[in-house]
């Protein structure tokens, strides 16, 4: 079960009552069950904790307590600087308690300002934590906060709160721009004229979308994004009923005036962010021409922008990619933010 930021392994009986069983901050991503020969239940758990990439834990199911039993990434992490997220609680415009989440920069100075990235995770049934990722460390490293949270649309709050039915671009945006003041507020630091946005799937639709309702930004990675409703029915993987239902049960026939207004790509002509757009030849999930348009659109209109297209990859291209791709990505990704972040040109 995912809980704010945070995945626990539950048990459910047969009427159905649920009793969380891991107790630990983190996420679970597997598990097994055993019993000793004196009749004791044991639970193999595969999970991430703190800052560690995924290890087998073995779990006491009566006490919550964890004994770690593997440490395949301890000479990783004794020789590498890896930055412990923060995360505060704050009252929303919107009614609800929310979340968010900062990496510090690596070797960070107080009193000293720096860049940010604001990273907006896919889904939009998707949710970030404490966990360990790979791509926000990797920009702490390079000297960049990295903020991030759940939205109204994300897992781990309810049902309620994560329909985003007819509401791409509404509530989702409010939650963001409000989590992004309170960043800004809490940790001042952070150089407000110095902040980036990057996402993926979801998330890039959301950067995409933000970039033509906000000029609060100084460069934007948008990445295997969608821009369309009305050109994206039928062209996905996910199949022609997700645009459907998303949008209240209108389709291009019956709305198309509507689905346009819901569309970034609708409001390109009021960008004035640099983005950088990464997309995958084969995304059969959000087509490449979604991501195209968006560019060309924006690109049309002088806007700083360049595509950076992978060849034999898909949507997966940043979790599952050819490991020379994925380190490219990363390396385009931190190319474009310290030219518009920092003044800096990088050769990738």
């Amino acid at each position: 079960k995912t809980s704010w930021g945070d995945s626990y392994l539950m048990m459910m009986d047969q009427q159905g009552q649920m009793t969380q069983v891991s107790r630990e901050f983190g996420a679970v991503t597997g598990f097994d069950v055993a019993w000793t020969a004196d009749g004791r239940k044991q639970i193999l758990l595969s999970a991430m904790r703190g800052q560690h990439l995924t290890e087998l834990y073995l779990l006491d199911p009566d006490s919550g307590k964890e004994e770690k039993l593997t440490g395949f990434h301890d000479e990783y992490l004794e020789t590498h600087q890896v930055v412990e997220p923060e995360r505060f609680r704050y009252e929303s415009k919107n009614g609800y308690e929310m979340e968010a989440y900062v990496i510090h920069p690596a070797d960070y100075v107080p009193g000293k300002k720096y860049p940010a990235v604001f990273e907006i995770h896919g889904g939009p049934k998707g949710v970030s934590g404490t966990a360990f990722f790979h791509e926000f460390q990797c920009l702490a490293s390079a000297g960049y906060f990295v903020f991030y949270g759940n939205p109204r649309g994300s897992d781990g709050r309810g049902e309620a709160y994560a329909d985003l039915t007819e509401k791409f671009g509404a509530d989702d945006f409010q939650d963001l721009m409000e989590l992004s003041d309170q960043i800004l507020k809490h940790y001042p630091d952070i150089d407000e004229k110095r902040v980036g946005i990057c996402g993926g799937s979801y998330g890039g639709f959301m950067c995409n979308w933000m970039e033509g309702h906000t000029d609060r930004f100084a460069a934007a990675v948008s990445q295997r994004s969608f821009s369309n409703w009305l050109s994206d029915f039928g062209c996905s993987e996910i199949g022609f009923s997700f645009d459907v239902n998303e949008n209240g049960g209108k389709t291009p026939w019956t709305a198309p005036k509507e689905l346009w207004e819901r569309s970034p790509v609708a409001y390109a002509d009021r960008v004035k962010t640099p983005t950088m757009f990464i997309h995958s030849l084969k995304d059969f999930n959000c087509p490449l021409s979604e991501g195209m348009q968006m560019f060309a659109a924006i690109k049309y209109h002088g806007v700083p922008s360049k595509a950076v297209l992978f060849e034999g990859e898909n949507h997966e291209l940043s979790r599952s990619g050819k490991p020379l791709h994925r380190m490219r990505r990363l390396q385009e990704m931190n190319g474009w933010f310290d030219l518009y972040l920092k003044g800096e040109k990088s050769e990738c």
